[in-house]
């Protein structure tokens, strides 16, 4: 049986192949209209770079790793579009603003991380057959997120899901970040800055430095 996303860390490896797109094996570039994402091999922290904005990121407990599987806590290498953006109706009285497609989020939405099920790496409606991680957080995590294309076309079963840009969320009162289990998280305001000069075109880069 393939570990969940929310299962112990040791899925059995799997040979990451050329339809995963974005695999580390594909050449990566920093243009204009990407985000790069960069961390030292094996940190929970980095950098996230847009433009004229650089702010600090967190990443997978994991690190950043180039053969990413289903609850191993690594955020992927790679490079990725952006599918979407989804936020919070109760905390944004408006949908933010960025030029991807954007979906209120509702409290019965889940995604599914069950590399068995037919609806792994996608969006599902709780409560749900098998498992499946719920979307409608307390933790603010998902108020706002867009979600990055990796293993999702199409997906194939344990190389992992649900890799998301996210709010970041604080360690205490170090400043620092928590640790992710995949995916990149930053700052409300960074997010927000990010998202909004967005565009279908945008990509992003995510390395070890």
């Amino acid at each position: 049986m393939l570990i969940t996303r929310r299962g112990a860390i040791g899925a059995a490896s799997i040979a990451c192949g050329a339809v995963l797109s974005g695999c580390a094996g594909f050449p990566m570039s920093a243009g204009a209209d990407t985000i790069d994402v960069s961390a030292a091999l094996g940190a929970t922290s980095g950098t996230l770079r847009f433009g004229a904005l650089e702010c600090p990121c967190a990443v997978g407990r994991s690190g950043i790793l180039d053969r990413k599987r289903e609850g191993d806590g690594g955020t992927p290498a790679g490079q990725f579009a952006l599918r979407e953006v989804r936020y919070r109706p109760d905390v944004f009285a408006s949908p933010p603003k960025t030029g991807l497609p954007e979906f209120p989020a509702k409290p019965t939405d889940g995604w599914c991380d069950d590399p068995e099920d037919p609806a792994y790496n996608k969006i599902v409606r709780l409560p749900y057959q098998t498992d499946a991680e719920t979307m409608w957080r307390d933790d603010h995590a998902y108020d706002l997120l867009a979600v990055i294309g990796y293993n999702d076309a199409p997906p194939i079963p344990g190389l992992g899901s649900a890799i998301f840009l996210h709010v970041a969320r604080p360690d205490g009162d170090s400043g620092a970040f928590l640790p992710t289990a995949g995916c990149v998280a930053v700052k409300i305001e960074n997010l927000l800055a990010v998202l909004a000069r967005c565009t279908p075109a945008t990509m992003i880069r995510i390395r070890t430095v």
